[in-house]
């Protein structure tokens, strides 16, 4: 059996839908055997998915080729996780990031920006 790879990644739950299957694989995001490829490329068994994600890179290694999407107990008889632990880490490492940024708005108030103003000019004196 040959699926497309855009098809793959949305049965196997890797995307939520075939259209941003097909994105991600477009921007480079998705690399088949550690190579640049398009959407309409057919999928095989043994060949190795990469995602790219934030920094990390998520490894996939698949076992069967399917056409239809099937449910998210199914998928580990599709695809196996081959994520380097220190992948994983760097996504986590993001992510933390990311929920700290979050917890303000992004944009110091006027207390903020005055105390900065006279930091800096303290700073600068010296």
């Amino acid at each position: 059996m040959k699926t497309r790879l855009d098809k793959f990644l949305w049965a196997v739950r890797l995307s939520k839908t075939r259209s941003q299957a097909t994105e991600l694989i477009s921007k480079g995001k998705v690399l088949l055997n550690d190579s640049a490829i398009k959407p309409s490329r057919e999928v095989k068994e043994g060949e190795t998915i990469t995602l790219l994600k934030h920094s990390a890179r998520f490894q996939f290694k698949v076992l069967q080729v399917l056409d239809r999407r099937v449910g998210a107990p199914l998928v580990k008889d599709y695809i196996t996780d081959i994520t380097p632990p220190e992948e994983i880490e760097k996504l986590k490492t993001y992510q933390e990031a990311q929920s700290i940024y979050r917890l303000t708005d992004g944009k110091p108030t006027k207390k903020d920006r005055r105390e900065l103003d006279r930091f800096m000019d303290d700073w600068q004196e010296d």
